[in-house]
């Protein structure tokens, strides 16, 4: 794990040197490539929500930086009339740091997004070091500001007491199976017991959240979303389904062709291989696709 830690730092030679590795699930380094590919996913009748990669800063400057860029970022989809939203890791904002500075860099930013045509901001989650603080510095941002919400991870055993903690509050959920690594002991480990989980708290939300978001490429789930949604009359204006840049474009336009509201998740920035890292070691496919981009050269 030490040679992929280093392989991975902002600052190592394969950050820097092979970036078109990750040109399929990374819209690119600016906030100018971001907004380019919204542009196409516009096009094509989907929505989006743009992230600004990276995580884990412990210096309070950096922090700031990643909040000036939303502020940029909020700006210029504004002036782009781009119909996209944005998500935020709180790790990015200082939650290491200072949490109260955390919620001061993150309610700037809610503030600023309130006066878009879509004002949402999606607070992502991270790993379950941090899972109580972020959906802490969510309620407290919450409190002030509507137009915010959490990523719910369901592979972690405390994710169903979250999810209802949601529902109570009214706040709209990205509901994920989870990408990071964890102890059996704080979450699901097996596929079908966390599909089954899923599915438990996919239904809870489409029955009685706020337009939940239904994050998945799991062709199996979401096939069970629609039939449960159709069975239940629950209409499609309700919730959409949300899918990674990159990651089956085929089943996105699909969806959207069904009449399916489709958020495509864009992230871009510098400090793109923690990210990528995670997006390959999920699907077969995606590895694949990386290994014939290396061939191809």
């Amino acid at each position: 794990m030490a040679v992929i830690d280093r392989l991975l730092a902002p600052d190592s030679s394969f950050q820097t040197r092979f970036f078109f590795l990750a040109k399929r699930f990374v819209a690119g380094e600016t906030v100018v490539a971001a907004l380019a590919a919204v542009r196409e996913l516009n096009a094509c009748g989907l929505t989006a929500t743009l992230d600004f990669l990276g995580e884990d800063v412990t210096d309070i400057a950096e922090a700031a930086h990643t909040r000036d860029t939303y502020l940029e970022m909020l700006a210029a989809i504004e002036r782009d009339a781009a119909r996209t939203n944005v998500s935020v890791k709180l790790t990015a904002l200082g939650l290491l740091v200072d949490e109260d500075l955390c919620v001061e860099y993150l309610s700037t930013i809610v503030e600023r997004a309130s006066h878009l045509p879509d004002p949402f901001v999606r607070i992502d989650m991270e790993g379950s070091a941090v899972t109580e603080a972020t959906l802490r510095v969510f309620e407290r941002t919450y409190a002030r500001f509507r137009n915010v919400g959490p990523v719910i991870q369901a592979y972690l055993k405390r994710s169903p007491a979250d999810v209802e903690r949601a529902i109570a509050l009214g706040a709209r959920v990205r509901l994920c199976k989870g990408a990071y690594s964890e102890p059996e002991t704080i979450a699901i480990p097996e596929m079908p017991t966390i599909r089954k989980a899923y599915l438990r708290m996919a239904e809870a939300l489409l029955s009685r959240g706020t337009y939940p978001g239904i994050a998945t490429h799991d062709e199996r789930v979401i096939a069970a979303v629609k039939a449960y949604a159709s069975e239940q009359g629950i209409g499609k204006d309700r919730f959409e389904f949300q899918l990674l840049y990159g990651v089956r474009p085929d089943l996105q336009l699909q969806l959207a062709r069904d009449g399916y509201n489709v958020r495509v998740y864009v992230p871009f920035g510098t400090h793109w291989a923690g990210y990528f890292y995670r997006r390959i070691t999920e699907r077969k496919e995606n590895a694949l696709f990386v290994l014939r981009s290396l061939v191809g050269r």
